[in-house]
């Protein structure tokens, strides 16, 4: 069986749209198909500055409600959001439960690994990888942590001369979108597989805070993660929705199909 936990969690994104977050993760728990849908009851408020993250404490807050939400339940979990930032317990969770031998598939248009103070926002999700690779946030970076080699990214195709820095100095495997199937060769054992929306081409799916040109396309995406074996967890992040688009609706309906196990 499958549960949905929801995480409709809105501060870690600084955009204009970030409110259209909280929205966005209910209707995308409607779409993906489950036995059982959780719903964290996130923190409201808090937007300041605090050691380089906007609405650190509420983003700490929601980070604790979640993983006593994920300790109740006993089943594959799709994790929708939100912003990024609700993946840092599932995986965590993940890395606990797997150890060493499990790999994060992290499927994004941006590597999302700033550091803290980095962005003059303090957007935390475009903090997260390097965050669940222990180079994050005190009060937000899980333990254990990720290694470098247990990270996999796909379908990057923008970020910040800070970003590239720190992806060359980890050697974190990239993969954009021209080159994604590679980011899915040879994967096996325990794989957590992390979807942010904005990873898709925007003519087809535009439903997000910050969408990128050149993306994915949907059906690609689709047909590569319904061919994963072994997969231990998911997420579906960052859906932005400002009114009813149906076809974008099916490519989550798609998208959770291919993930669930």
């Amino acid at each position: 069986m499958t549960t949905v936990l929801c995480v409709p969690q809105w501060q870690g994104s600084a955009s204009g749209k970030a409110a259209l977050l909280a929205p966005g993760a209910h209707r995308t728990a409607e779409l993906v198909r489950a036995g059982t849908v959780v719903t964290v009851p996130v923190a409201d408020g808090g937007t300041g500055i605090v050691d380089g993250v906007r609405a650190r404490d509420a983003l700490a807050a929601n980070l604790k409600l979640t993983g006593e939400a994920l300790a109740e339940i006993d089943d594959f979990v799709i994790t929708v959001g939100g912003d990024c930032g609700v993946d840092i317990a599932p995986i965590a969770a993940a890395r606990r439960r797997y150890g060493d031998r499990l790999t994060v598939l992290w499927i994004d248009a941006h590597p999302d690994v700033y550091g803290p103070g980095e962005l003059t926002s303090g957007a935390f999700h475009g903090m997260v990888v390097r965050t669940l690779l222990g180079d994050g946030p005190a009060l937000l970076t899980p333990a254990p942590t990720l290694t470098p080699e247990q990270v996999v990214l796909a379908g990057v195709r923008a970020g910040g001369a800070g970003e590239r820095d720190y992806l060359r100095k980890t050697g974190l495997r990239v993969h954009g979108p021209d080159h994604l199937e590679r980011a899915f060769d040879g994967l096996s054992g325990p794989v957590y597989v992390h979807v942010d929306l904005d990873v898709l081409e925007p003519a087809e799916f535009g439903s997000v805070c910050y969408p990128e040109p050149d993306g994915v396309r949907p059906s690609l995406l689709i047909d590569l993660i319904s061919r994963l074996d072994d997969v231990v967890g998911a997420a579906i992040t960052e859906h932005a929705p400002a009114g009813d688009h149906p076809g974008e609706a099916e490519i989550i309906r798609r998208l959770g199909a291919a993930l669930r196990r």
